[in-house]
């Protein structure tokens, strides 16, 4: 990916000068997601995170050269500063089998249904519509793409590529290769502009 940000990455203004192109952190649990862009030459310059348990191992694990922002929800979208690529691991617990069975033992919505996580995903979009990355990774739970038959699928990716613009590229991936154990997630990556990335 860093191949494809770096020549698309001139059209933006970067004042990050040094580095091979800037992020933001959304829903930055304790920095996993950081970790991997920071080794290929990616400078975070703002992190959201409302877990305090998680905020405070997260500024252990990094050195914090900008404030970390709480619910994503009370954030407004021209706040956050330029970047080149967001992430973002919205929750899934609305959408993952074992989350959607226990909502349901418990009579509670799930999906976009549920109030406290199942719409995070647009306040994701509202910040991607501000300030237009060149790039962005979403993670998710593999039952995203199966979720209500397809629908919540199906909106996501109308929102990215008709409503936002970017070209879209999902795909399931394994850590079975890295960790012990099958971890199967979503991934979308989105760019502006045309590119050539392929997931192979």
């Amino acid at each position: 990916m860093r191949e494809l940000l770096i020549p698309v990455k001139e059209k933006n203004i970067n004042e990050n000068k040094g580095v091979d192109f800037t992020f933001i952190d959304l829903f930055a649990g304790i920095g996993g997601i950081r970790k991997g862009f920071e080794s290929i030459g990616g400078k975070c310059i703002w992190t959201s995170e409302w877990n305090k348990y998680a905020q405070q191992t997260y500024r252990e694990n990094f050195s914090m050269d900008h404030d970390l922002a709480g619910n994503i929800t009370e954030i407004v979208p021209k706040t956050v500063p330029d970047h080149d690529v967001l992430l973002a691991g919205f929750p899934c617990q609305p959408f993952s089998i074992a989350g959607v069975s226990k909502k349901n033992s418990l009579g509670v919505a799930h999906g976009f249904a549920c109030e406290a996580q199942g719409t995070l995903f647009f306040d994701v979009a509202k910040i991607i519509r501000e300030k237009q990355p060149v790039a962005f990774l979403l993670e998710n739970v593999k039952n995203l793409e199966r979720h209500d038959s397809g629908n919540t699928f199906r909106v996501i990716m109308d929102v990215l590529e008709n409503d936002l613009g970017y070209r879209v590229y999902p795909k399931v991936i394994d850590a079975k290769g890295f960790v012990p154990q099958h971890r199967e997630r979503l991934y979308l990556v989105g760019f502006r502009e045309e590119t050539t990335f392929s997931w192979d």
